[in-house]
């Protein structure tokens, strides 16, 4: 066969044109322009509560940091006690202890080394990323990544859930609110990604404001509550003698504590939350990005500051609902149901008040999903672009928004708005994270040869384990909307990576000295000429008869010997890598050599790059690859090889549109 450039269907021709026309400006291209505002290649450089500080910025205080995480951590009192009541009934306090010794004791440990072992926000996925090679890990992240979306997202439907019964029982609420919660909440859903559209500034401070009022309304209502309970004692021999009365003895008591309380687990919510706001934590003029002690030691503070303040709270909210407010008042429909403490404050301190608690807890409630919809917008961008599993419009904010508010509301309607439904799914997202947290560490310090820490979090591990699986069991909703989750990520990255698998995916192309002196040296006598070859091919006689055998094939000009290009596959799972492209001069020939994720793809890189250093067009020989084009696609897109030719010359047909400048492609 004849020297020629061959298109994309696998025939040989002549270049064949590709126009490209400019959008013509009018409201689509404002449109476009407004919803890609702000796109960047930079991994967390987005909008929103857990946006990477711009580089001259400072960061923020470890206690108002707090305060941002708190929003989706505290506000879990909210419906955390009605919850609890639900699950355990009169031993909702014991089972809150088991709750609390399994914060304080795993939860908090974990965590505290997920901030030292990734103290720039990426957090327990990321350290998980790195343990698995190759499409193993990739797929890994991805369940992952649908059980992170699925604590995201339900934290975002039931806070507005939640926000959406306080604002029905409120005694001041007009009478036609009354059963529609749905629509409220819909409503608190539709304000939240507006507010994100428009662009999300000053979340710290708000943060701050928020949690310092509602802490403090709470802090009110449980020591109103206290003094009504010390001053009637006869409650607390009325609780006792209950729980009494249900359970034979003390150690029954704590054995059903032990088999209840992973119902409670969604009261851990908000550590995830909390590694993920890391690059928002100011630390030491000394601190470097390869070593930043200072903000791994404040965000530590922060952890441990918010875990001990959460339990004290869960505790007191705990005994007062379940000494102060009837059983059957928790149940759906119940006037305490899914708001315990702001019955408390409107039965104790007054309608007035008791509104003042609604409004507050309305607001934090609201907050802390704008603080879950920044987690999936800090998450989303970091991983699915680079894998080629999402379109680059996903580093942007207000696309990604939409798109999650779709899923908002489609949750909202299926789960009809209710906080009791909606838990067990809150709980297994919740419960998944801690349990990838929990294994990472265990891994990370076993490497660093830490025996008891390894044990201590192994232990830890086995425990959140336990937890997972009896919540499963329990409440199986909550793995088929994770899964549901899973799987429409599965799809919709696997589609993308095929859909762009013939970008040219390589971010920068350098060459090294040695490989800089040889293509200038080839480009000194005219167009650049390279023969593609097999990297293991790598004696005299084999450079020889490849050259040999292109030049009967493919009529290469006589003149100057070719040099020949290799590509070696580390890692065919990544989609966008740097190149660097090293020289050298070995058996009789002069080599290129460099490592990329797919071979065509890393080919048609090195060939615009020489284009752009030497100002000529190359030219680069290909032999066609026997066998099955079906196989050899198929290749391609798991082992990064394949019929390299024709997929070269497409790869460089989307990558330079001019034919006149585009490299040749000759196959014979």
């Amino acid at each position: 066969m004849s020297g020629a450039e061959v298109d994309k269907s696998g025939s040989v021709n002549s270049p064949i044109s590709s126009t490209s026309t400019s959008p013509s400006p009018g409201v689509k291209a404002r449109l476009r322009s407004w919803l890609l505002d702000g796109l960047s290649q930079q991994s967390a450089r987005h909008q929103g509560p857990h946006a990477a500080p711009q580089p001259e910025e400072k960061g923020h205080t470890w206690w108002r940091v707090m305060c941002l995480t708190g929003v989706d951590y505290f506000s879990t009192l909210g419906y955390q006690p009605g919850i609890a009541a639900l699950a355990a009934g009169l031993l909702s306090p014991l089972a809150t202890l088991v709750l609390i010794g399994l914060t304080l004791l795993g939860a908090l440990p974990v965590y505290r080394r997920v901030a030292h072992e990734s103290p720039h926000g990426e957090g327990s996925i990321a350290m998980l990323e790195r343990l698995l090679s190759w499409w193993s890990g990739k797929i890994f992240v991805l369940v992952l990544l649908g059980f992170a979306a699925t604590d995201f997202m339900i934290t975002i439907t039931l806070s507005a859930a939640d926000a959406a019964a306080h604002v029905v029982e409120n005694p001041f609420a007009p009478h036609w609110l009354e059963g529609e919660n749905l629509w409220i909440t819909l409503v608190l859903v539709g304000l939240l990604g507006g507010v994100f559209l428009k662009g999300f500034r000053e979340a710290i401070g708000i943060a701050v404001v928020l949690v310092g009022t509602y802490l403090t309304l709470n802090v009110v209502v449980l020591a109103v509550s206290a003094w009504e309970v010390l001053s009637h004692p006869v409650r607390i021999g009325d609780w006792t003698d209950a729980m009494t009365a249900e359970h034979s003895s003390p150690l029954a008591m704590v054995g059903v504590a032990l088999l209840v309380f992973p119902k409670l687990a969604l009261g851990m919510s908000g550590f995830e939350t909390g590694v993920a706001v890391m690059p928002q934590v100011k630390g030491d003029p000394s601190d470097t990005y390869a070593k930043p002690t200072g903000r791994i030691r404040e965000t530590r503070k922060l952890l441990t500051t918010a875990a001990v303040i959460m339990s004290c709270f869960l505790l007191l909210s705990s005994l007062a609902t379940t000494i102060l407010i009837p059983q059957d008042d928790f149940k759906t429909g119940g006037p305490a149901n899914g708001r315990a403490l702001a019955y408390l404050a409107h039965e104790h301190l007054g309608q007035v008040f008791g509104t003042v608690y609604d409004v507050s807890t309305i607001a934090i409630l609201w907050f802390a999903g704008a603080s879950a919809l920044a987690g999936l917008l800090n998450l989303v961008p970091r991983y699915l672009p680079r894998y080629g599993m999402a379109p680059e419009w996903t580093r942007a904010v207000r696309p990604l928004v939409l798109v999650f508010m779709v899923a908002a509301v489609l949750i909202t309607v299926w789960f009809d708005a209710n906080v009791d439904k909606q838990s067990g799914a809150y709980a297994t997202g919740v419960l998944v994270l801690m349990l990838s947290a929990a294994f990472a560490s265990t891994v990370a310090v076993h490497k660093r040869g830490h025996r008891r820490a390894a044990i201590g979090f192994g232990v830890i591990t086995a425990v959140f384990a336990y937890t997972l699986v009896t919540n499963v069991v329990e409440r199986p909703d909550g793995l088929k909307i994770a899964l549901i989750f899973i799987l429409a990520i599965m799809v919709t990255s696997f589609v993308s990576r095929v859909h762009r698998a013939f970008e040219l995916r390589a971010t920068e192309v350098t060459f090294d000295d040695t490989a800089a002196r040889l293509v200038d040296e080839a480009a000194s006598r005219g167009p650049v000429q390279l023969i593609a070859n097999e990297p293991d091919d790598h004696t005299t006689g084999q450079y020889r008869a490849k050259e040999y055998e292109q030049r009967a094939h493919t009529h290469i000009p006589e003149g100057e010997p070719p040099l020949f290009l290799e590509v070696f596959v580390r890692d065919s799972s990544d989609f966008t890598s740097d190149v660097t492209v090293h020289g050298d001069e070995k058996h009789g020939v002069r080599r290129l050599r460099v490592s990329g994720p797919t071979v065509p793809n890393t080919i048609a890189a090195i060939l615009l790059s020489i284009r752009d250093r030497t100002g000529q067009v190359p030219h680069a020989y290909f032999s066609w690859t026997e066998g099955n084009p079906v196989s050899h696609l198929f290749q391609f897109l798991v082992f990064g090889h394949g019929e390299v030719a024709p997929v070269t010359r497409e790869v460089l047909r989307r990558a330079e549109p001019d034919p006149e400048r585009r490299p040749w492609v000759h196959v014979g």
